[in-house]
């Protein structure tokens, strides 16, 4: 969406140009995937290094002597502290949270003084799915709301603006999916799921350019009672892709995309615009489908 308004607006780029910088965006949101994760490991890492240097104080109290590890000991933290996915990932791509101690040190301060932190340490629960549980609300419900770390996350890619939410409910999702029988193998979230799943991103990106002033024109017959000069631009860029999907998708439904975008406009567009653009859609699909150059597949598909 953001790369083919870029380029209708541009107009001064080729492509394969805008393509290239397409699917840079996508590693860049995997880079920022991995990059939440370790965020994770760091906290968990501060937590160790408080025990330790609790311990190695000239004159330790009781409490540094025998700390609460219930939140050091989680299993879930300790298999992805250890997985070689995310190991392997880290050193390749280089990314760290080194050069940002300060935002770790923050958000760990943010993590301990939760009441969800409280209340799990004062647990005596060793059961894995309660630690999975816990780890999945403190990254919903602490980590993923606290407003200055995604300042910070901006601040380190532009490509990284308006991805690090999005990116955040797929760690939650990486960590409900893990499996105590796993240990530090569990399955991360690829990059594309499948071959398959890369040439849906290309054919609709490049159908949506090739085929804009085709659709542009569909939707200007369909608008007569609309003033397009007061529509939002980023309307004509959902419909442009939208019907892109129809069209060169027949196994996904019609009512599936129509829902995609609509919702898709509900987040990125004006308050109207999932009612303009569910109305002209439905005109241009009709339209489409009278001369016969809609044909889904299997049961139910054209609804």
């Amino acid at each position: 969406m953001q790369m083919v308004y870029a380029f209708n607006k541009r107009g001064d780029v080729s492509i394969q140009e805008m393509e290239k910088e397409l699917f840079h965006s996508i590693s860049k949101s995997y880079e920022l995937y991995h990059f939440l994760l370790l965020l994770v490991t760091e906290i968990h890492a501060s937590a160790v290094s408080r025990i330790e240097k609790g311990k190695s104080k000239k004159i330790p109290s009781p409490a540094d002597l025998n700390p609460n590890r219930r939140f050091v000991d989680n299993k879930v933290l300790k298999q992805l502290a250890t997985n070689p996915h995310l190991l392997q990932y880290q050193e390749s791509s280089g990314i760290s949270w080194a050069s940002n101690a300060d935002v770790v040190r923050s958000v760990f301060k943010q993590v301990t003084e939760s009441s969800l932190y409280e209340d799990y340490m004062e647990s005596d629960s060793t059961d894995y799915n309660d630690d999975k549980k816990f780890i999945v609300k403190l990254i919903e419900k602490v980590i993923a709301q606290y407003e200055p770390l995604y300042a910070q996350i901006e601040e380190q890619s532009i490509f990284w603006n308006d991805e690090a939410e999005f990116i955040a409910s797929m760690v939650i999702k990486t960590v409900k999916e893990f499996e105590e029988e796993r240990g530090d193998e569990q399955v991360f979230q690829r990059e594309f799921k499948d071959e398959d799943d890369k040439d849906f991103v290309e054919r609709l990106f490049r159908k949506s350019l090739l085929n804009q002033k085709e659709f542009v024109d569909l939707i200007k017959k369909y608008a007569q009672n609309w003033d397009l000069e007061r529509v939002a631009y980023m309307d004509i860029v959902l419909m442009q892709i939208a019907l892109t999907e129809i069209l060169e998708f027949p196994n996904i439904p019609i009512k599936v995309s129509l829902n995609e975008y609509i919702e898709l406009a509900k987040h990125y567009s004006t308050p109207k615009s999932s009612l303009f653009i569910n109305g002209i859609l439905d005109k241009v699909v009709d339209h489409l489908k009278s001369e016969g150059r809609i044909n889904k597949t299997g049961r139910g598909l054209v609804e």
